[in-house]
């Protein structure tokens, strides 16, 4: 993948997550703060999580325990089939969360070690989509830790009117601004 294409992906990204948030529909408010708690969406957040998760455990190196990959294997899928029985609290949480981190992983991969579009009088073009990642994976581990928090900032966001609006169009506009800057690499 280029840099361009994640940063563009990101981008995107941002303002799909901005319009949802900015849709004053009861509909998507409702579903919104069900998504912490929700079975079904338990089943295909944590599901694709675990399987893309495994996958990359399927592929380790030798460098990288790979030695030990079937082993690790079936013991992590054993721990994610588990988790469906003895944590099925803010399973949905956890999956968005597994998601997030090896979809931040692999955006950011096309921007390592590149210094050219970093520069201040180059205007630290490419700080833009690389904080917005490092920041959704810190939020990840957050979040992985402490799910409720997911629910807390739901409830804390429709609390007031217009909140959501407000956020919405924040995140929005930085998608906008991410997705301009793909094009200028």
């Amino acid at each position: 993948m280029s840099l361009s294409a994640a940063t563009l992906i990101t981008g995107l990204l941002l303002i799909a997550v901005g319009v949802l948030f900015l849709i004053p529909s009861p509909a998507v408010v409702t579903s919104l703060k069900r998504f912490p708690r929700s079975k079904t969406l338990a089943y295909v957040l944590f599901g694709l999580g675990a399987l893309w998760f495994l996958f990359r455990v399927w592929h380790l190196s030798e460098a990288d325990f790979g030695q030990y990959r079937k082993q690790l294997f079936v013991f992590l899928g054993l721990v994610a089939i588990g988790s469906f029985f003895y944590v099925p609290d803010f399973l949905a949480v956890r999956g968005a969360c597994i998601i997030v981190l090896l979809g931040a992983l692999n955006l950011l991969e096309p921007g390592y070690m590149v210094w050219d579009f970093g520069e201040i009088t180059d205007g630290g073009r490419i700080y833009l989509y690389k904080i917005v990642l490092f920041g959704a994976a810190g939020l990840a581990i957050y979040c992985g830790a402490a799910p409720f928090r997911a629910r807390d900032f739901l409830d804390w966001l429709y609390r007031r009117p217009g909140r959501a609006r407000w956020v919405g169009a924040l995140v929005a506009s930085y998608g906008v601004l991410v997705s301009v800057v793909s094009f200028t690499y």
